[in-house]
C-alpha cells in the first residue's frame, strides 16, 4: 500500500500545477533542459551535413551559374551557421518560458489568432514564401503523423505543467510545428537563394525532426519520474463514424498505446487543428446559405443513411463499376465523363434506397460535403491538361474508390502523405509522361490500368491496399526511370559530342580562314589548309583542348606554310624557304597520319608539294609539272574530309538572334525551366508528343527533351523554344502534384460568388 506521501507526488489529469509555482517550474525546467540539451546535438549534427549536401548538388549543377548558388550558400551556412544555432535554441526555450503567459494573453483578445503553418490562405504570397511554407508544412503533417503516440501524451502533461491548458500538436512548444516555426524565423539569418534554403528545411526535416521520438520519450519518461500522468495510456481520439478496417475493431474504438492501426485513421472531427478541412467546409457551408442550423426530423421522415450505409452501397456501385465500366469511359469526352461525375450522388442515393426499400431525399451534411469536394476532384482531373485524355479517362473510373476512402477517413484531403492521396499524385505524374509513341509496348498504360483495376476489385474498408499499390508503382516507375536514365545519357553524351565538334570546327574555321584572307594560295596549298589540315586542327581541340602547347603548334604550322607560298626571288628568302620546308614535311606527315590519312595519300600530297617548292626556289621543273600542280583541284584527301567555309565560322542562330526575344515572356519561361520539366509538343495536325527537359548545353545553350523511355525527342535553342511556346505548338505542364493543385482550385472556385460557378447541390 503506497503512503500519503508518494500519492501526493502524482498530478492527474484533473489536477493543474502553477508553472510559476516551484514543483512546476522545476518540472519546466527539466523539460527545458532536456530539450536544449537533445536539439542542440540534433542542430550540430544537421549543419555537419550541410556542405557536403550542397558540394554534391555544386558538382552536379547543371550550369555554372547553379553551381556557383550551391558554392555561395556553403560560405554564407559556414558564416551564418553560430547564429541559426543560436537563434532557434533560444526561440525553443524562450517559447517553453513564456507558452503559458502568451496563451492567457491571447485568449482575452477577441481577434481572431493568426492561422499556423499549415493554413489555408486566400491570399497572394511571395513564390519563394509559398515554396517555404508548402516545404514546411510537409514536414510538420508527416511528423506529427510519424509521432502520434508520444506528441498525445507530450501534449497531456505538458498541459498539466502549464496550469491546464489545452496543448495540441500545433501548439505544443518543442511539437514538429513550433520547432519548424522557429527554424523558419532563424533561417531569417541566412541570405541565400530559396534552393538553398529548401535543402537545408531538407536536412533540418532528416537530421531534426526525424530524430525527435528519443526527445518525446525522455520528456514523457522524465515527467512519469515526477509523477505526472504516470497511468496515462496514449489514447487517440477517433470518430465515433470511422468504419471499421481491416484488423481493427469496431467502428469509435479508439487506438490505444501499441496499436497498429494506420495513423491516418485517427480523427478527431471536433478539432480545429486540421485548417484545410475547415477552410473547406466553411466555403461549402456559404455556398450553401449559412452554418447550418439543428433541424428536428419529423416523426415517418426518412432516416439519412448512416456512413455504413454510404460505404455498403457505394460497394455495390464499386463491383458494378468493375464488373461493367460505363461506356461513356470508352471514348468518351470530357463532357459526358463530367456528367457521370456529377451524376454520382443521384446513384448513391438510388441504391441506397434499393438497399433499404426508401430512397432518402438527402445525406448528411458532412457526408454531402464529401461527396461534393470529391466530385470536384474529379472534375479536375477530366478538366486537367497535364494528363493525357487517355489517362483522364482511365483515372476518372477511380471516383467510386475514393470517395469510399474520403468518407472512411475524412483526412484524406488533409494530409499529403496519406496513402492514397499518395496514390493518385503518383498515378498522375506518371500518366503527365505517357503519350502513344513513348508507350507502344503499353507497359505504362497496362501498369496504370491494372491498378485502378484493382481498386475497384478489391478495395472493400481496407486502407492499406493504397498503401501496397503505391509502393508497387514506386517499383514500377524506379526500373523505368533507370531504363530511361541509360539512354537519356547515351542521348545528352552524343549531343554533348556533335556539339564539342561544332565547336571546334567553328574555331578551326576561324583561325584558317583569317590567316588565309588576304593572300592569293595556290590551289594546292589552299586545299591542304581548307581540308586536311583544318580537320587535324579540330582533332587536336577535342583531344588536347585550345590552350594546349599542340594546338599552338599547329597553329604555328600554318602561319608557317602561308608564309612559305610567298615569292622567293633573292638568295637570302630562297635559303629561309629551304630552312623552313623540313619542319613543314614534318608536321605535315605528323598531323595527316593523326587524321586517318593513308600513307600513300601523304606521300602523293607530298610529291605535289615538293614540285611546287622546287619551282619556288627557281630550280629547274617541267612545265607540264608545275602546270599540273598549280591547277590541280584532284588533291589526294579523303571525301570523307569536308572543306571549310565562311558559314563554318558563323554562330548558330540561337547565339545571334535571340536579342529581340529577351524581354517576352515566353522568354522568361524558357530561361526558368530546370531540367525535370514537362512539356506538350504538337508534332502534327492531331499529333501530341510529350517530353521532359533532360539537360540544358552549356556551350550553345540548347534544350535537349527525351520521351519517358530516355530516346530523344527534340532540341531546341532558347529562342526557338520561346517561339514554340509563343505559338501555342509548346506548353509547359504542372509540375506540383495533382492533388494540390486540385485543392487551390476547388478552394478558388468555392470562394468565388455561388452564381459564378455551378452549384455543388442538385
Amino acid at each position: 500500500m503506497k503512503d500519503a506521501s508518494e500519492t501526493s507526488n502524482i498530478v492527474s489529469l484533473s489536477q493543474r500545477l502553477d508553472p510559476s509555482s516551484e514543483r512546476g517550474g522545476a518540472l519546466l525546467n527539466n523539460v527545458r533542459d532536456i530539450a536544449g540539451r537533445r536539439l542542440q546535438i540534433l542542430i550540430n549534427g544537421m549543419f555537419e551535413h550541410v556542405d557536403d549536401a550542397l558540394f554534391d548538388l555544386a558538382e552536379k549543377a547543371e550550369n555554372n551559374a547553379a553551381q556557383m548558388h550551391y558554392f555561395d550558400g556553403m560560405r554564407e551556412v559556414r558564416k551564418r551557421r553560430p547564429m541559426i544555432e543560436r537563434s532557434f535554441l533560444a526561440q525553443i526555450a524562450r517559447e517553453l518560458t513564456d507558452f503559458a503567459a502568451s496563451v492567457r494573453s491571447n485568449a482575452g483578445n477577441l481577434g481572431a489568432p493568426p492561422l499556423p503553418i499549415g493554413s489555408v490562405e486566400l491570399s497572394l504570397v511571395a513564390d519563394n514564401e509559398l515554396e517555404e511554407s508548402l516545404a514546411i508544412t510537409s514536414m510538420i503533417g508527416k511528423n506529427e503523423t510519424r509521432l502520434t503516440r508520444d506528441l498525445f501524451a507530450v501534449n497531456q502533461r505538458l498541459s498539466v505543467i502549464y496550469g491546464g491548458i489545452k496543448i495540441d500538436d500545433a501548439s505544443n512548444p518543442i511539437g514538429p510545428s513550433a520547432l519548424s516555426q522557429a527554424f523558419r524565423q532563424a533561417m531569417r539569418e541566412l541570405s541565400a537563394e530559396m534552393r538553398v534554403k529548401l535543402i537545408i528545411y531538407k536536412l533540418f526535416d532528416r537530421y531534426v525532426l526525424a530524430a525527435l521520438d528519443e526527445l518525446y520519450q525522455e520528456v514523457n519518461a522524465e515527467l512519469v519520474r515526477a509523477g505526472v500522468l504516470p497511468q496515462l495510456r496514449h489514447e487517440l481520439p477517433r470518430s465515433s463514424g470511422t468504419p471499421r478496417t481491416s484488423g481493427t475493431g469496431a467502428a469509435g474504438t479508439a487506438a490505444v498505446e501499441g496499436d497498429d492501426t494506420g495513423t491516418f485513421l485517427a480523427e478527431d472531427e471536433g478539432a480545429t487543428s486540421n485548417e484545410l478541412l475547415q477552410t473547406l467546409r466553411t466555403l461549402f457551408s456559404a455556398r450553401r446559405g449559412g452554418p447550418e442550423t439543428p433541424m428536428r426530423v419529423p416523426a415517418g421522415a426518412i432516416q439519412m443513411p448512416s456512413a455504413n450505409e454510404l460505404i455498403g452501397a457505394l460497394s455495390v456501385l464499386q463491383s458494378q463499376a468493375a464488373i461493367n465500366p460505363h461506356p461513356a469511359l470508352h471514348g468518351a469526352n470530357a463532357l459526358e465523363l463530367a456528367g457521370e461525375v456529377q451524376a454520382l450522388k443521384e446513384h448513391l442515393l438510388a441504391q441506397i434506397g434499393s438497399l433499404r426499400g426508401e430512397k432518402p431525399s438527402q445525406v448528411s451534411t458532412i457526408d454531402e460535403d464529401t461527396i461534393d469536394l470529391v466530385g470536384m476532384l474529379f472534375e479536375f482531373i477530366l478538366e486537367d491538361r497535364n494528363l493525357p485524355t487517355d489517362m483522364q479517362v482511365m483515372l476518372a473510373r477511380l471516383q467510386i474508390p475514393y470517395l469510399k476512402a474520403a468518407i472512411l477517413d475524412r483526412k484524406l484531403f488533409a494530409h499529403r502523405q496519406h496513402p492514397a492521396r499518395r496514390l493518385l499524385d503518383s498515378l498522375a505524374d506518371a500518366a503527365k509522361g505517357w503519350s502513344a509513341e513513348s508507350d507502344r509496348d503499353h507497359r505504362l498504360h497496362d501498369k496504370i490500368k491494372s491498378i485502378v483495376d484493382r481498386l475497384l476489385q478489391d478495395f472493400d474498408d481496407d486502407l492499406t491496399i493504397f498503401e501496397r499499390l503505391c509502393a508497387e508503382l514506386q517499383e514500377f516507375q524506379d526500373i523505368s526511370r533507370r531504363r530511361a536514365e541509360l539512354a537519356e545519357q547515351r542521348v545528352a553524351e552524343s549531343t554533348r559530342g556533335r556539339e564539342k565538334l561544332e565547336q571546334a570546327r567553328r574555331r578551326a574555321a576561324r583561325e584558317i580562314l583569317s590567316r588565309i584572307d588576304g593572300h592569293s594560295l595556290p590551289p594546292l596549298i589552299h586545299g591542304i589548309l581548307s581540308r586536311a589540315w583544318a580537320n587535324y586542327l579540330v582533332l587536336t581541340i577535342l583531344r588536347q583542348g585550345e590552350e594546349s602547347s599542340e594546338f599552338r603548334d599547329a597553329l604555328r604550322f600554318t602561319n608557317d606554310f602561308i608564309d612559305s607560298t610567298k615569292p622567293a626571288r633573292t638568295l637570302d628568302e630562297r635559303r629561309a624557304l629551304r630552312q623552313m620546308l623540313p619542319g613543314i614535311e614534318r608536321a605535315l606527315r605528323r598531323g595527316l597520319a593523326n587524321v586517318a590519312f593513308q600513307e600513300s595519300d601523304i606521300d602523293r600530297l607530298l610529291a605535289q608539294l615538293h614540285t611546287y617548292y622546287r619551282h619556288q626556289l627557281g630550280e629547274p621543273v617541267p612545265e607540264a609539272e608545275v602546270q599540273a600542280v598549280e591547277e590541280s583541284t584532284h588533291l589526294p584527301i579523303p571525301e570523307s574530309i569536308q572543306p571549310i567555309t565562311e558559314s563554318d565560322t558563323e554562330l548558330p542562330r540561337s547565339e545571334t538572334d535571340a536579342e529581340p526575344l529577351l524581354d517576352s515572356p515566353q522568354m522568361q519561361l524558357v530561361t526558368e525551366l530546370k531540367p525535370g520539366t514537362w512539356l506538350e509538343f504538337v508534332s502534327g495536325p492531331e499529333s501530341l508528343e510529350r517530353a521532359k527537359l533532360s539537360w540544358i548545353s552549356p556551350m550553345s545553350g540548347r534544350y535537349l527533351f527525351v520521351n519517358r523511355r530516355g530516346l530523344k525527342v527534340a532540341d531546341y535553342a532558347p529562342h526557338e523554344l520561346a517561339e514554340a511556346l509563343a505559338a501555342g505548338t509548346a506548353r509547359v505542364l504542372e509540375s506540383t502534384a495533382l492533388f494540390d493543385r486540385a485543392l487551390d482550385a476547388i478552394v478558388g472556385r468555392l470562394s468565388q460568388p455561388a452564381s459564378a460557378t455551378s452549384p455543388t447541390n442538385e
